[in-house]
C-alpha cells in the first residue's frame, strides 16, 4: 500500500514539474533530463521536510491577500469575484483538511517571476531542514515580509508584529511549550475536580452534593465559584434541566396516538443522550485517575477533562434537548417552557404556554426540519418527525383505502360529527342521506399538518367520505373491501412520490365508482330529467292533457275534492301522452296530491304534483331541492291555468263574434272591442312570461347543469353544487326570489307576489268578460224571444208590441242573464258581490257595472305591469332585463319605479284626506252648494 502511494506521489510530482518547467528547443536531451531530475529532487525534498511556515495558519487571511493581489493586478473585479466563489466551494469540501496550506502554496506560486533554472536554485540540505532554519528563496515571500522576522534573525517591535497586515508570526520554537502559570484548584471551593465528579449525575437530572436541584425547573449553583466557572455551569445546567422536564413527559401516559409516538421518539433520543453522558463519565473518571497518578502537573493538564471541554462535548446534545423541549411543551396543555431559560440569582426558572396535538404537533416539528437555518436542527427534527408521523399515516391509510376513521383521540384532520335530530328538524336540507354525506364528517383545517397541502387534504377528505358513503349509503361494501385489499399500501414519511401517486389513484377510482353507482344503479340523471319534464312542465302534451282533464274538476271547492279522483285523472293524462313511454320506476314516483286546505279555496289552489325521491339520490336532490321544485311547479301551474282560462275565454269571444255578439253589436260592440284588446294584452303577457321561464331560465340552466355533471373528473360534491346552482338560478331568474326589505324598513313585494297579483287580476278580468258574455247572450235571447213573440202576435192579427213589453225593451231580465252562460253575472265565478248584483238589477244598471268593473281591472293590470317592468329594467341579470323589453316591445306601457309609485299613492291619499277635511268643515245646511256640484264632488271622490 505504501509503495503504491509513493508511486502515485512521484507521478504527480513528475506531472507538476513537467507542467511548470518550460521546454528549451536549443537544449540537448541530456541537459534537459538533468534539469528535470534536479527540479524533481527539489520538489521531493520540500515535501519530505518537516519545517512549517513561520506565520500563523489563517485561511481567511491568505484568502484576503490573494483577493487583494487580484484587485491590484486587474481593473475589473471579475477575477476577485470568481476567486471568492472558488474559495467558498473550497471551504465546503470536508475532505480537504489543509485548506490554508493550499492557499499558501497558490500565493507563493503567484509570485514566481522567472522560470526555474539549474543555476538559479540552491539545494537545501537535510541538515538545514532538520535544524528548523527558514528556507530562503530568491523570490519575494509576502507572508514573511513585514511579519516581524528578519532574515538575519533580528526582530522588529512587538507592536508591528501584533498588527502586521500579513499575519501574526508564530512564537519561536523554544518558547512554544511555555504557558503562563494557571491558578491551582486549591484556590476554588468546591474544586473543578469535585464539580466534574458530580457532573454526570447533574446531566442525568440527579441531585449531587455540589449541584443540588431545588425543583424540576431550577438548579442551585455554588455561590463561591468565580464568574467564568458560573458561566460554564450555566451552560451545563441547561441540558440537565431540559432532561428532567423531558424525562417527566416521557414517563407520563396522557395524549393520543401521535403524542405516544412522540414520547417513543423522544425516549430514543434520551437514550442516546444518556449514552453520551456515560461516555463523558468514563472520560472524567479516567482523567481524574490520571491527575492523581501523574507526577508532572503539565502532563496531567494535557490529559485532563475540564468544564470547558464538557460544554463543547455536550453542545450538540443541548441543541437536541432544546428542540425536544420545545416540541414537548407544545404538546401539553400547560407545561414548563424549559427552552426559555431565565437566570435569577443563580437559579433557572421557566414560563407557561399552551399546547398542540395531532396535525398541529406534526406541523411544528416539520417547521423545524424544513425552515430552520441550522443543519443540525433540521436533521434532528427530520429524525423526530419520521417516528411521530407513523400513527398519522396509519390513520390516513385506513381512511383512503377503507373509508373508516380510526382516530380515537381526534388527532386526524377529519372528524366525525354526530347528527342531531334538532338540526334535522330545523334544517330540512340535512335530512336523509344528505346529512350522511355533508354532516357526518368534517374537515378540520386547523389540524391539517404542514407536510400536506390544503388541496391534498381536501382530496383525502373526499376519498374517505366517498368510500364511507359507498359502503353505508349505497350498500356496496363488497366493492370497498375488495378495493381495500387490492390497493392498500404502506404509507410513510419521506416517500412523497408514492404518497401522491396512491392518493391520485384512490381519488380517481373512488370517484369513478361513486358516479357509476349514482348514474347506473340509482338512475340519478333519469330522475333529474323526470323532474324537469313533469314538475317544470317540460312534457308539454302531458301538461296540456292534464290541464284539460282537470279543469272542470278543479273549479270545485277544495274540500269537495277526492285524491283518488286526481290520481285517476293523472293516470289518464299519462296514458294519453308521450309520458307513457317513460320507465315504470319514474312513473311510479309521480303522484298527485293536495296541499293544506284553507277556507274558500278551490281545487286550483291546492292541487300539485309530487315526485318521490329516496336515498341515496336525496344526497343530490335534497328535501330542500324537492321543495324548490314544488315551488316552481305551483307557480308554473298557476301561469298555465291563467293561460288556459284566457284561451278558453278568447275562443268563446271569437266564436260568439260571428253569431251572438254580432247581433248585439249596437249595444255592447264597443265594450267587446276594448275587452278583446285587454285580453290580447294579457295573453301576450302570459305567453312571454311562460316562454321566458321555460326556455330562457329552465332550458339554459339545464344546459349549464348538463355541462357540469358530464365533466370527466366530476365528483359527487360537484353534482350537489351544480344541482344547487341549477335550482337557485331557476328560482332567482324565474322571478321567484324571496321578499326583500326596503330602505325605509318596510318589506317590499318580490317578483313572485307581484306576479301573483297580476295573475289574480287576469282571472278576475276573465270572470268579468264571462259576465259581459252572459249579458250579451241574455240580450240576444231577449231579442230573439221578443222577435218571435211579435211574429206570433202579428200572425194572430194582434199588435206586435204591447205596454207590457216596454220593460223587456229596456234591459234583459235577471232570469235571462242567469241563463246566458255558465259564468253568468250571478254565477259562482262572478266578479261581483251579491249586493252589487242586487243593486244593479234593481236599478237596471248591469251593463254600466260590468263596464266599470272591466275598466277598473284593466287599469289595475296596466299599473301593476308598469311597476313590474320598472323593477325588471334595473335588474343586474341581462335575461331579466330582456324580459321587460319583450313584454313592452312597442312601449305601450310606461315603466314606473316602485318608490315613485309609492310616492304617487301617498300623494293621492293625502289629497283625499285634505278633501275630506274641507268637506267636514262646511256647515250641514249650507244652501250655496248646488245639486250638480255635489254630484260632481261625489263622483270625484
Amino acid at each position: 500500500m505504501s509503495d503504491d502511494r509513493a508511486r502515485r506521489i512521484d507521478d504527480a510530482l513528475a506531472s507538476l514539474v513537467d507542467s511548470i518547467i518550460p521546454t528549451d528547443p536549443h537544449e540537448d536531451e541530456a541537459t534537459a533530463d538533468d534539469r528535470h531530475d534536479r527540479a524533481l529532487d527539489l520538489a521531493r525534498d520540500s515535501l519530505e521536510s518537516t519545517i512549517a511556515p513561520s506565520i500563523v495558519s489563517n485561511a481567511n487571511h491568505a484568502s484576503d491577500l490573494i483577493k487583494k493581489k487580484l484587485i491590484q493586478e486587474s481593473s475589473s473585479p471579475d477575477k476577485a469575484i470568481r476567486f471568492s466563489n472558488l474559495y467558498s466551494r473550497l471551504l465546503a469540501q470536508p475532505v480537504l483538511s489543509q485548506k490554508w496550506a493550499i492557499l499558501y502554496l497558490l500565493q507563493k506560486l503567484s509570485h514566481i517571476e522567472t522560470p526555474l533554472e539549474s543555476q538559479d536554485h540552491q539545494r537545501v540540505s537535510n541538515t538545514s531542514i532538520r535544524g528548523g532554519r527558514d528556507i530562503l528563496h530568491t523570490s519575494r515571500d509576502p507572508f514573511l515580509a513585514g511579519s516581524g522576522i528578519q532574515r538575519n534573525g533580528e526582530s522588529q517591535p512587538a507592536f508591528e508584529e501584533a498588527f502586521s497586515t500579513h499575519g501574526l508570526p508564530k512564537m519561536p520554537a523554544k518558547d512554544r511549550g511555555q504557558r503562563p502559570e494557571q491558578p491551582t484548584d486549591r484556590e476554588i471551593s468546591p474544586s473543578e475536580n469535585a464539580i466534574l465528579h458530580d457532573l454526570p449525575y447533574t446531566l442525568q437530572g440527579l441531585s449531587s452534593t455540589n449541584l443540588p436541584f431545588a425543583s424540576i425547573s431550577s438548579l442551585t449553583l455554588p455561590q463561591s465559584l468565580p464568574p467564568p466557572m458560573i458561566s460554564l455551569l450555566h451552560a451545563l445546567a441547561e441540558p440537565s434541566l431540559l432532561y428532567r422536564g423531558i424525562a417527566a413527559f416521557v414517563q407520563s401516559s396522557e395524549g393520543g396516538l401521535i403524542g405516544q409516538s412522540l414520547r417513543s421518539a423522544v425516549s430514543g433520543e434520551l437514550r442516546s443522550y444518556l449514552g453520551l453522558v456515560a461516555a463523558l463519565e468514563a472520560e472524567i473518571r479516567r482523567s481524574l485517575k490520571a491527575v492523581d497518578a501523574s507526577v508532572s502537573s503539565q502532563d496531567a493538564r494535557k490529559a485532563a477533562v475540564t468544564l470547558k471541554r464538557c460544554v463543547i462535548w455536550t453542545r450538540e446534545a443541548t441543541m437536541g434537548l432544546r428542540l425536544m423541549s420545545l416540541v414537548v411543551e407544545e404538546s401539553k396543555s400547560t407545561t414548563l417552557r424549559l427552552h426559555n431559560i431565565i437566570t435569577v440569582n443563580c437559579k433557572i426558572v421557566a414560563n407557561d404556554t399552551e399546547g398542540k396535538q395531532g396535525g398541529q404537533l406534526i406541523s411544528l416539528i416539520h417547521g423545524f426540519s424544513s425552515s430552520h437555518g441550522d443543519p443540525f436542527v433540521g436533521v434532528f427534527a427530520e429524525r423526530l418527525i419520521a417516528h411521530v408521523t407513523r400513527p398519522f399515516y396509519d390513520m390516513l391509510r385506513h381512511w383512503i383505502y377503507d373509508g373508516e376513521l380510526s382516530d380515537p383521540f381526534l388527532e386526524f384532520f377529519v372528524s366525525e360529527q354526530p347528527v342531531k335530530e334538532e338540526d334535522t328538524r330545523s334544517d330540512p336540507r340535512k335530512a336523509g342521506a344528505t346529512s350522511v354525506w355533508e354532516d357526518k364528517y368534517k374537515l378540520n383545517e386547523e389540524m391539517i399538518p404542514s407536510i400536506v397541502t390544503q388541496d391534498f387534504a381536501k382530496k383525502v377528505f373526499l376519498i374517505g367520505k366517498s368510500l364511507n358513503f359507498i359502503r353505508y349509503g349505497c350498500g356496496d361494501s363488497g366493492w370497498v373491501e375488495g378495493y381495500s385489499k387490492e390497493a392498500s399500501k404502506e404509507l410513510r414519511y419521506g416517500d412523497t412520490a408514492t404518497l401522491e401517486t396512491s392518493i391520485d389513484e384512490a381519488y380517481k377510482t373512488t370517484m369513478a365508482r361513486l358516479i357509476h353507482l349514482m348514474a347506473d344503479k340509482f338512475k340519478l340523471f333519469d330522475h333529474l330529467t323526470a323532474l324537469k319534464k313533469y314538475l317544470l312542465l317540460g312534457q308539454g302534451d302531458f301538461i296540456a292533457l292534464l290541464m284539460e282533464t282537470l279543469s272542470s274538476y278543479l273549479d270545485r271547492p277544495a274540500n269537495t275534492l277526492l285524491r283518488h279522483n286526481l290520481t285517476a285523472q293523472l293516470e289518464h293524462a299519462i296514458v294519453g301522452s308521450n309520458a307513457q313511454f317513460d320507465s315504470p320506476d319514474v312513473l311510479r314516483r309521480l303522484d298527485a296530491r293536495l296541499l293544506e286546505l284553507s277556507h274558500g279555496e278551490t281545487g286550483w289552489d291546492v292541487f300539485t304534483l309530487e315526485y318521490k325521491i329516496h336515498a341515496p339520490v336525496d344526497v343530490v336532490i335534497t328535501p330542500w331541492g324537492s321543495k324548490q321544485y314544488l315551488k316552481v311547479f305551483n307557480f308554473l301551474w298557476r301561469v298555465k291555468r291563467v293561460e288556459f282560462a284566457l284561451g278558453t275565454t278568447w275562443r268563446r269571444c271569437m266564436t260568439g263574434a260571428r253569431g251572438v255578439l254580432a247581433s248585439v253589436a249596437d249595444k255592447v260592440g264597443a265594450d267587446w272591442k276594448i275587452a278583446r284588446c285587454c285580453i290580447a294584452e294579457m295573453i301576450h303577457f302570459v305567453c312571454q312570461l311562460q316562454y321566458y321561464i321555460l326556455f330562457e331560465v329552465i332550458e339554459s340552466s339545464w344546459d349549464t347543469l348538463q355541462l357540469a355533471i358530464n365533466k370527466p373528473e366530476c365528483t359527487l360534491d360537484d353534482l350537489i353544487e351544480a344541482h344547487k346552482k341549477y335550482l337557485v338560478a331557476i328560482t332567482h331568474k324565474g322571478l321567484l326570489g324571496s321578499v326583500k326589505a326596503s330602505s325605509s324598513g318596510n318589506r317590499e313585494d318580490g317578483f313572485l307576489s307581484q306576479l301573483h297579483e297580476i295573475l289574480k287580476i287576469m282571472l278576475a278580468y276573465k270572470d268579468a268578460v264571462d259576465g259581459l258574455y252572459s249579458f250579451s247572450v241574455a240580450e240576444f235571447t231577449r231579442r230573439q224571444e221578443l222577435s218571435a213573440k211579435i211574429e206570433t202576435r202579428t200572425a194572430q192579427g194582434k199588435w206586435g208590441i204591447t205596454e207590457n213589453d216596454d220593460d223587456d225593451l229596456r234591459s234583459p231580465s235577471p232570469a235571462n242573464i242567469s241563463r246566458g252562460g255558465r259564468n253568468g253575472l250571478g254565477g259562482a265565478d262572478s266578479p261581483f258581490l251579491p249586493s252589487e248584483i242586487t243593486s244593479a238589477n234593481s236599478e237596471g244598471q248591469m251593463l254600466p257595472a260590468l263596464k266599470q268593473r272591466l275598466q277598473q281591472l284593466s287599469t289595475d293590470f296596466k299599473a301593476r305591469v308598469s311597476v313590474l317592468l320598472g323593477d325588471l329594467a334595473y335588474q343586474p341579470n341581462v335575461d331579466m332585463r330582456f324580459l321587460g323589453v319583450v313584454m313592452n316591445f312597442n312601449d305601450v306601457y310606461q315603466p314606473v319605479r316602485r318608490k315613485k309609485r309609492e310616492k304617487e299613492r301617498k300623494d293621492e291619499r293625502k289629497d283625499d284626506k285634505d278633501k275630506g277635511t274641507e268637506k267636514k268643515a262646511k256647515p250641514k245646511g249650507s244652501s250655496d252648494m248646488k245639486s250638480g256640484e255635489g254630484k260632481d264632488a261625489s263622483e270625484a271622490h
